[in-house]
Parts: C-alpha cells; structure tokens; sequence
C-alpha cells in the first residue's frame, strides 16, 4: 500500500532567458549557415544544427525529482541520474527549508559543488532549498518551488 503521507515535487528549467538564449543560439546557427552554405560541407551542416538541438531536448528532459517520505529523503537530477539518491532520516542531523544564493554559494544550477563548505547542491531555479546536514556534517541543498509545502510538511513530518 502506497504512503500518502508525503511530499514530491518535479522541477524543470522553465526560465525564459535560458529558452530565449538557447533559441537565440539555434538561429544564429541556421542564419549563418544560410549565409555561408558554399563553406559548409553537409556533415558540417547536419553537426551544427543537431548539436543545438540535441542541447534543446536536454535541457526539455532534465528534471529534479524530490521526495521526501517516513523513510527519508530522494533526490534525483534526471538523465544524469537514473536512480534516486536517498539519505535516511537516522543519516540526518537536520533538514530545513532556507534562502540561498544559487550563484554565490554554488556557482550556478544543475548539480553543483558549493564553495567554501556549503556542499552539494541540486537545483534548477529560484533561491529557495532543502537544507540537509548529513551525520558527518556534510550538507546538501535541493531547490525547491514549494517551500511553504515542504516547511508544513518537515513540521507535521516531525509529529508523527
């Protein structure tokens, strides 16, 4: 029987500026093609347009899975992980939801490693997270959309 008492969320890289400038490199492609055809051989042509394509259809299929349950914490950056990675709950020290700084603390989204101790981190968007502290004071941060959500969900988490 399925536990209903969790939280999952999906995330995706939605912002426009990322679609506008992987757009915006697609075209620039084709454009100079169209201009400079006679200096293009057609595997030349097949490579510089499939590879911004290719980079397109990644960026549609990456996603951040979270889900948090009675037996810990799953997360996973899809397709560069298949599988869940899951901290237990008896492996956690603390779990709470803060405000972090995607560029100063981690240099950015996608799997990342912090600077100066802040540890991993697994976002997509926005500048709200899952704080973890690990039983060995190592520490990862999963971005979240909805931490009113998931801040109700660690406090009910914590009566039962």
């Amino acid at each position: 029987m399925e536990n209903k008492f969790e939280f999952t969320e999906k995330q995706r890289f939605t912002q426009w500026w990322l679609w506008l400038l992987l757009s915006a490199v697609m075209i620039y492609t084709i454009y100079n093609f169209i201009e400079d055809r006679q200096y293009f051989s057609t595997l030349e042509l097949a490579i510089s347009i499939l590879i911004p394509i290719l980079v397109i259809i990644l960026f549609l299929a990456i996603r951040l899975e979270t889900k948090i349950d009675a037996q810990g914490i799953y997360v996973r950056f899809f397709p560069f992980q298949i599988t869940f990675r899951h901290y237990p709950w008896r492996n956690i020290t603390k779990a709470y939801v803060r405000k972090y700084s995607p560029l100063g603390e981690y240099g950015g989204w996608g799997i990342r490693l912090g600077l100066f101790g802040t540890g991993k981190a697994y976002n997509v968007k926005g500048n709200q997270g899952l704080q973890i502290i690990l039983n060995d004071e190592k520490k990862i941060l999963i971005g979240t959309q909805k931490q009113n959500e998931l801040k109700l969900y660690l406090e009910n988490l914590k009566k039962v």
